[in-house]
C-alpha cells in the first residue's frame, strides 16, 4: 500500500489535476463542467478526478443523474506539515554574511597584531 502523503503528492504533480483543484476552490462541480475547459475527452478528465479522488482530495457523489466534485481540503493537511518542516530555515543573507566576515577577520587581524 502506498504511503498516503506519496500519493497526495503524486496527485498534484499534473498540472490538469493542480487545475482541477483550483476550479474546486470556488464551490463543488458537476463532473461535465468540471472537463469543459480542457481539451481532452470526459474519460480523460475522469480519470484524472479518479486519481484525486484516490489521494483523498476531492469526494465525488451522484445528486440525481449528476456526478459532483467537492474539494477535501483536509487532504492537503499532511503535505502542508511536511513541506512546512522545511520552512524553518531562512534564507542565508550573503550580503550580511560577508560583512560579518569582514568585521570578525579585522578584528582577528587587529588581535594578533
Amino acid at each position: 500500500m502506498a504511503d498516503p502523503l506519496d500519493t497526495v503528492f503524486a496527485a498534484l504533480a499534473d498540472p490538469t489535476r493542480r487545475a482541477i483543484l483550483a476550479m474546486l476552490l470556488e464551490d463543488d462541480m458537476a463532473v461535465t463542467d468540471v472537463a469543459e475547459p480542457f481539451e481532452m475527452s470526459l474519460a480523460a478528465i475522469s480519470k484524472h478526478l479518479t486519481i484525486l479522488s484516490r489521494a483523498g482530495l476531492i469526494s465525488q457523489e451522484r445528486r440525481g443523474r449528476v456526478k459532483w466534485c467537492k474539494l477535501e481540503p483536509d487532504a492537503l493537511r499532511a503535505a502542508s506539515v511536511w513541506m512546512q518542516g522545511f520552512g524553518q530555515f531562512e534564507p542565508v543573507n550573503l550580503d550580511a554574511f560577508e560583512r560579518f566576515l569582514e568585521v570578525e577577520l579585522k578584528e582577528d587581524a587587529e588581535s594578533g597584531a
